[in-house]
């Protein structure tokens, strides 16, 4: 694949080298326009989105129990093994996940956003 934007009438997909994590091993950036949260969950570097799919809260800032991260807006809890709401299975959706790799010797995510 390549490392830069594929647009084939779908998604663009980036591979985005990750920014440095804090010491709680989290981080929150933006790339094309988008936010973006990294989280460190039982040694697992995860990458999601940085805002809350239901109401677009900073999903970054949320405190993580659990292996999940907790909405700080409305106290929705999402899973960060899955991305699936704990809380409100029947309405709310998923927050989505972006693959990790390690690319010479950095943390790497495969970013896919919508075309505009």
């Amino acid at each position: 694949m390549p490392d830069g934007p594929v647009e084939a009438g779908g998604p663009v997909d980036d591979l985005v080298a990750l920014p440095e994590l804090d010491a709680d091993g989290r981080a929150v950036f933006e790339h094309r326009g988008r936010v973006y949260a990294v989280f460190t969950v039982d040694g697992e570097v995860v990458v999601t989105d940085g805002t809350c799919p239901h109401r677009g809260g900073p999903i970054g800032e949320g405190v993580i129990r659990d292996g999940a991260v907790v909405c700080p807006w409305h106290w929705y809890v999402f899973d960060l093994r899955t991305g699936e709401c704990r809380v409100a299975y029947a309405y709310a959706e998923p927050l989505r996940r972006h693959p990790v790799s390690l690319v010479d010797g950095r943390l790497h995510a495969r970013l896919s956003t919508p075309v505009k």
